[in-house]
């Protein structure tokens, strides 16, 4: 049998390429994405930078931590505490002490996020002056980089101040060194502190106050120290994602091919029946050269995504998706698993194909008829009705239970899986009357057509699963993410009724000063707020973070309309919060026990409940009941017959000349229209480009493989009197009507999964917005045409360059 199996493979080699090409493609990819995921699983943390050089840092309580049952719960703060005087008091008693102060800094003309610092703390990293001398005098300041010489006079928010001296950058931020009194003029409180001293006396001094950072750890004294963990985080999202629809998409591919060779072959297998051999031979002879192709084309993935990941890491790095450190590393499970992985998947592919070629009876050898018999087998029928019940029993118990569920990256991703598989499988029940449909015009090119797709379902099948399954994905990805950005900007809409939206400068907010000046503007009605968070302990173990605003309640109900369920915004106050219904108590009266954005522990009444919606809402509190924010958003609501033109005229006089902008409600809302954030696209697009590169193999593999089986047919055409033009229109419009079969059957599938989101958003009080991308849907669609055009064309003219009798007289 093995000698059997070499033969074949050498006499149709044609036959297996598609399905090398895709493993080998899908074998490489695999090899890419777990190289890339183990480097990100075990790359470094990084190194302190703004205090490499410092002995003990000492650095406000950031953290709330809550102790449960099963255990202390953490979060990180949404305004961490300054280090206590009384702390510093106590430092000063146990060696020097240097305090450290971060402020954000806007000048014309500077490097985006200018931070200020006092001078005293550039030794720590360190910096090194390359020009000019430290700062001496309150109008005096030394800058890092090369954007600003010595004698340069700047103009910054905290006035107008002079460049003495620049340092030598050091990559981690863009900095201004005022002198230390002016930096605390500027930004009164103390964030972390460096003190000379034992560590061991230190963290007597501080006790439970504050935290004391040493070695390594002192890379969270840093801006934003955990960016390279949620970086890598999101990478590992991405590269297992990317490497689920590689296998995903591979199985089809390879299950499709396999299928449609056993298909063709079944006159040499029914003689190899007549010959003597067994139906579990033929199995055998079908795996084995499945076995054959996927070693083959495994250890040749596996090397080329050896060359491949290299070059995915330094792209990711170069899009800022990851840290500038990230590199592949040397690693041998990624190798195993994709290689196994890929083997795995042939074997997989064929198992279906060998069944079926066991089957042949010896009276095959003798048939004719190039009509298929039952295309679709019992145990395909079986595994697509199942796949087609579970999808519908997990939607529905999705949408009785947790429709928000459904509103998730990795459900609304996943979850189309099972309806694209149960479609593709099912797909063969459908083709004959639909491809009827689509031929249904009264012409002779329309007849021969619609005769040939519906005799050849197996070839058509084929055809339109690749296409099937590339349209579903890209419509039920890209519908998803549009769909629920939309619910999002309809809900932002619904919810703000003020006319002007005022927002400070990136990082900075309104002062006292401001917010008089912009309550004193003519026909006004202002409502300052400021982001803050509340985490709430539930189940007695699950310490929950919810997103929060700080408002007054008089205020906020004269510019926002909120989607209330129960309760009234008037009765807001000190002593209460405005929840939605996803938190676990959310009933009017009840009192429920939070900790503050600073960690502050507080029991609170409900004074009003949201519904849970798109998951935007958070919740409302005073600004008593946030400590430590400042305003960063002034909705403004025009008194009748107030001039929206004088208005906003005098609300931008009234915010002053420091980055302050005044929107108005269509602007405001135009500018926080949501997104999706970059690694989620570049996710989606890679999903989206995988598919449609295994699409173009299956599609090119097919029409190649169908061939030498229609070259006989076209000769016939030719002898009857059509001319090679008419039989190329002939073959295009058979691979025109495949490719629109699949793309319906895609379409129908999107709107399935697009509805069970529009029924979630409907069962969480949201508008139903279903968003079709049709301009992607169309694109793909017309990408997946153009590809089996040519792919079905190019084989049929080389074909007919041969004489119409010889062809003829062939037997496939």
């Amino acid at each position: 049998m093995l000698s059997v199996t070499l033969h074949t493979l050498r006499a149709r080699w044609a036959t297996f390429t598609g399905s090398f090409v895709a493993l080998c493609l899908g074998v490489a990819l695999l090899t890419v994405m777990g190289l890339a995921l183990a480097s990100t699983l075990t790359a470094p943390e990084r190194a302190p930078e703004r205090f490499a050089a410092a002995p003990v840092v000492v650095k406000g309580q950031d953290t709330l931590r809550v102790p449960t049952p099963i255990g202390v719960r953490a979060s990180r703060l949404a305004h961490p505490r300054s280090v206590p005087a009384t702390t510093v008091a106590r430092l000063r008693t146990l060696g020097p002490v240097v305090e450290d102060r971060s402020f954000p800094v806007r000048a014309p003309g500077a490097p985006a996020g200018l931070v200020g610092h006092p001078w005293s703390t550039a030794a720590f990293a360190p910096y090194d002056l390359a020009t000019g001398r430290a700062p001496r005098a309150a109008d005096e300041v030394t800058v890092t980089g090369d954007w600003a010489r010595p004698g340069r006079r700047i103009h910054t928010d905290a006035g107008t101040v002079r460049v003495v001296g620049t340092l030598t950058s050091r990559g981690f931020e863009n900095a201004v060194f005022f002198t230390d009194t002016r930096a605390a003029q500027l930004h009164p409180a103390t964030d972390q502190l460096v003190v000379t001293a034992a560590p061991a006396s230190v963290r007597a001094a501080v006790g439970d106050s504050a935290r004391v950072l040493t070695g390594t750890a002192r890379r969270l004294a840093d801006a934003d120290p955990d960016r390279d963990r949620e970086a890598l985080t999101a990478m590992n999202a991405l590269f297992g994602t990317a490497g689920g629809v590689t296998a995903f998409v591979s199985v089809f591919v390879v299950a499709s091919t396999f299928a449609f060779a056993v298909a063709q072959r079944r006159r040499e297998f029914a003689l190899l029946r007549t010959a003597g051999a067994s139906p579990a031979q033929l199995r055998r002879a079908v795996l084995t050269e499945a076995l054959a192709v996927g070693v083959l084309a495994s250890v040749a993935g596996c090397a080329l995504g050896s060359h491949g990941a290299p070059l995915l890491a330094a792209r990711v790095v170069e899009e800022g998706l990851a840290p500038a450190w990230f590199t592949v590393g040397e690693h041998t499970w990624p190798y195993h698993a994709a290689f196994w992985t890929g083997l795995f998947v042939a074997l997989c592919g064929a198992a279906a194909a060998s069944w079926r070629a066991g089957r042949t009876a010896p009276a095959e050898a003798l048939r004719e008829a190039a009509a298929d018999s039952g295309p679709l087998t019992r145990g395909r029928l079986l595994c697509g009705t199942a796949l087609l019940l579970v999808a519908a029993v997990t939607l529905t118990l999705s949408l009785t239970t947790d429709p928000g569920d459904l509103l998730h990256r990795k459900t609304y991703i996943s979850r189309p899986m099972l309806l694209i598989t149960a479609a593709a499988l099912l797909a063969p029940l459908v083709l004959r009357p639909l491809t009827r449909l689509l031929t249904c015009l009264p012409s002779a090119l329309g007849t021969v057509v619609r005769g040939n797709t519906v005799t050849a379902v197996r070839r058509t099948a084929a055809l339109a699963a690749p296409v099937l399954v590339t349209v579903a994905l890209a419509g039920s990805l890209l519908g998803a993410t549009a769909t629920l950005n939309r619910a999002k900007s309809t809900e932002t809409s619904e919810r703000t009724t003020a006319d002007f939206v005022v927002t400070p400068a990136a990082g900075q907010g309104f002062d006292a000063a401001a917010l008089d000046r912009l309550r004193a503007v003519p026909g006004a009605r202002i409502s300052p707020t400021s982001s803050t968070s509340v985490h709430v302990l539930e189940d007695g173990v699950a310490l929950v973070r919810s997103e929060a605003r700080a408002a007054t309640p008089r205020d906020l109900a004269a510019t926002t309309r909120l989607p209330l369920g129960a309760g009234r915004v008037s009765d807001l106050d000190d002593d209460s919060i405005i929840v939605n219904e996803e938190w676990e108590r959310h009933r009017v009266g009840d009192r429920v026990r939070v900790w503050l954005g600073d960690g502050t522990a507080r029991t609170l009444r409900i004074a009003a409940v949201m519904p849970t919606g798109t998951g935007g809402y958070g919740v409302y509190v005073t600004p008593r009941n946030a400590p430590g924010t400042t305003v960063d958003r002034v909705d403004v609501a025009l008194e009748h017959g107030t001039a929206p033109a004088a208005a906003a005229t005098a609300l931008r006089e009234a915010a002053g000349p420091g980055g302050a902008r005044v929107l108005t409600r269509e602007a405001w809302l135009h500018a926080v229209q949501p997104e999706t954030n970059r690694t989620t696209r570049l996710g989606l697009l890679l999903v989206l480009g995988i598919a449609l590169l295994y699409t173009g193999i299956s599609v090119a593999n097919t029409t190649v493989m169908a061939a030498s089986d229609q070259a006989r047919d076209l000769a016939v055409l030719r002898l009857a009197g059509a001319t090679r033009r008419q039989v190329l229109r002939l073959t295009a419009a058979e691979a025109l009507t495949a490719v629109t079969a699949g793309a319906l059957l895609g379409l129908l599938v999107t709107g399935v999964n697009l509805a069970g989101m529009g029924a979630a958003l409907a069962l969480l009080s949201v508008p139903p917005t279903v968003t079709v991308p049709w301009q992607a849907l169309g694109a793909t669609a017309a990408a997946c045409a153009l590809l089996a055009v040519v792919c079905a064309t190019v084989p049929a003219a080389l074909a007919l360059r041969r004489c119409p009798a010889e062809l003829a007289g062939m037997r496939t």
